[in-house]
C-alpha cells in the first residue's frame, strides 16, 4: 500500500502530511502527484474497483511540507471549494523557520503581488500595480534556536508563493529557499515552510475539524518542535 501520511479520514474527506517534494496536482513536469498516490491508497484500502474520485482543493508549492485536503466525493469537493472562496472560512497556520528574528514580532503584512510566470516566482510591492493582487497574512514570531528562528503565519489571501515572497520583501528568507533568497539550499530540495494547521467546519457533517501536521523529522523542525512544546523561548 502507498506510505502516505493520513492526518484525518471520512467518507467526505481525507488529509495528507505532503512531504517536501511532493507535487500536488500535475504540471509540466509530468511527475506523479501527490493526488494519484491518494487514489491509489483509497483504491488499496477500500479495495475499490474501477476509478477513484479524489477532488483537489488547494495546493502547496512543491518544496513545501504540511496538511493538504481532498475531497473524496463531487460534493464535498463543490463545498470546500466554496469554503476556500469565503475569507477566512478555512483557516490555515503555517510554520516558517526564517535566518533572522523578525522586528516587529507580530505583525501583519500587506502587499500587491505580481506573479512572474517565467521565473515561476512573485515579488511583493507595498502599492498596487498592473496585474497584482492583494496579498495579507499575520505572522507571529515563536522561538529561536542558535542560528534559526520560527515563526507562525496566518494566511488571510491565498495568493502564488505568498509566505514566501511576502517574509522575503521584509528581509526573512525561509531555511533552504534560494528562489527567495536564502543562501544554500536543503539537502532534501525542501523548504523549511510547513503547513502545520487547517481549520473549517466539514463540507457535509458541519462539524469543527482541527488538522494538525507534525513537520518534518529533521534536526531542525525537531528543535522547534521540542521548544515550542517546552513553551520556552530564547
Amino acid at each position: 500500500m502507498t506510505q502516505l501520511s493520513v492526518l484525518f479520514e471520512d467518507n467526505h474527506i481525507v488529509a495528507i502530511n505532503k512531504r517536501c517534494g511532493d507535487i500536488v496536482q500535475g504540471d509540466k513536469t509530468g511527475d506523479r502527484t501527490l493526488g494519484d498516490e491518494v487514489k491509489e491508497y483509497i483504491k488499496e484500502r477500500y479495495n475499490k474497483p474501477g476509478n477513484v474520485f479524489i477532488g483537489v482543493t488547494h495546493r502547496l508549492d512543491r518544496p513545501t511540507s504540511g496538511a493538504v485536503l481532498f475531497a473524496r466525493t463531487s460534493k464535498a469537493l463543490s463545498r470546500l471549494n466554496e469554503l476556500f472562496k469565503e475569507d477566512r472560512a478555512i483557516h490555515k497556520t503555517y510554520w516558517a523557520v526564517v535566518d533572522k528574528k523578525p522586528e516587529p514580532l507580530t505583525a501583519q503584512l500587506n502587499h500587491w503581488l505580481v506573479r512572474d510566470t517565467k521565473q515561476n516566482k512573485s515579488f511583493a510591492y507595498p502599492n498596487e500595480r498592473k496585474e497584482s493582487k492583494k496579498a495579507s497574512l499575520t505572522y507571529r514570531y515563536l522561538c529561536s534556536s542558535d542560528k534559526f528562528h520560527l515563526i507562525e503565519i496566518e494566511l488571510h489571501t491565498g495568493r502564488h508563493h505568498q509566505i514566501r515572497a511576502q517574509l522575503a520583501a521584509i528581509g526573512l528568507r525561509i531555511k533552504g529557499d534560494l528562489k527567495y533568497g536564502f543562501s544554500r539550499s536543503n539537502t532534501d530540495g525542501g523548504i523549511h515552510l510547513h503547513a502545520r494547521k487547517i481549520e473549517f467546519t466539514h463540507p457535509v457533517t458541519g462539524d469543527p475539524v482541527t488538522i494538525i501536521a507534525p513537520p518534518p523529522n529533521d534536526p531542525v523542525w525537531n528543535y522547534f518542535v521540542r521548544t515550542v512544546e517546552n513553551g520556552s523561548k530564547m
